[in-house]
């Protein structure tokens, strides 16, 4: 009995501190990418620390949903250790966990096949490819930059329009995004320091942080662009991603009515990509629709 605990134990722990070891290493080294968290941190070290954990379990003899409730179990202490030694925020890990709890399922489920069958050349091979991919991926250029564009119909000719999208008071309605919900920064209120091309705009969020931007843009009624020149230090945004730029743009109907279009340029730091940008897009745009429909609500008044 103490020997299966101690197997279980160590199931737990050596697999967490093996690969909270590879990923301190890989970014003291990933001098030319700093920040870059590679998709192999969240995919080819979650199998391999499903491999190792399963290796310890090799002799307990327990049952699919055990390894699956085991899984989760480990997936949880690795989310609990990157909070704490690697300083992710809540946010951040509430996103990778999807990720996390599915490739550490996928591990233990790999190794179980593995170790049952005792083919060492086999083993060996899987995990040589395993690190490799890892160093691949570690070494390789990882650079992705998207735009995220989305509209909304005002009832409002775009002179009425134009002095909201420039500068806007304060938002007091309530927000309906869940992670906004939950705790993470929305929009609240931006200022400028005049209404001209070079001008200073400051974009305020719910927790005190602020966007620092400049005005690169300024057609009257039409377009107003700015560069983001300066982004708070959160660790749900710092190493994860970095707004480049900002738009928004006035199209009048013809009609009385007016099409606002926002548009927002990022550059993202994690990866995969197909999995971080549709939580980056999907952000954005409750981002976006926030502000436009307060500048809907002020202009529409």
């Amino acid at each position: 009995m103490k020997k299966e605990l101690q197997s279980k134990l160590l199931g737990f722990i050596l697999p967490n501190f093996i690969i909270l070891f590879i990923i301190g290493i890989n970014r003291n080294l990933h001098i030319d990418n700093e920040g870059v968290l590679v998709f192999s941190e969240f995919i080819i070290l979650p199998i391999l620390m499903g491999i190792i954990s399963s290796w310890f379990w090799r002799n307990l003899n327990l049952t699919s949903g055990q390894r699956v409730g085991y899984s989760m179990l480990n997936g949880a202490l690795a989310i609990l250790l990157s909070f704490v030694f690697l300083g992710e925020g809540m946010i951040c890990l509430i996103i990778v966990s999807p990720l996390i709890f599915a490739f550490v399922i996928t591990g233990v489920f790999i190794g179980k096949v593995m170790f049952k069958k005792q083919n060492t050349k086999l083993n060996v091979s899987l995990i040589s490819m395993l690190l490799l991919i890892f160093i691949t991926d570690a070494v390789s250029e990882h650079d992705h930059e998207n735009m995220v564009g989305d509209k909304i119909l005002i009832n409002a000719p775009v002179d009425k329009i134009w002095k909201h999208v420039v500068a806007f008071d304060k938002i007091k309605q309530g927000n309906q995004y869940w992670l906004f919900k939950i705790g993470m920064p929305s929009p609240m209120q931006t200022t400028v320091t005049g209404y001209h091309l070079g001008a200073g705009r400051k974009c305020i969020f719910s927790n005190g942080y602020v966007f620092d931007e400049k005005i690169v843009a300024f057609d009257v009624n039409h377009n107003l662009t700015f560069d983001i020149v300066n982004q708070p230090l959160d660790p749900e945004i710092m190493g994860h991603i970095d707004i480049k730029r900002g738009q928004f743009i006035l199209k009048d109907n013809g009609n009385g009515t007016t099409t606002l279009i926002g548009n927002s340029w990022y550059k993202l730091h994690v990866f995969p990509v197909w999995y971080y940008d549709i939580w980056a897009e999907n952000i954005t745009r409750n981002v976006h629709l926030r502000v436009m429909k307060h500048i809907k609500i002020l202009s529409e008044q």
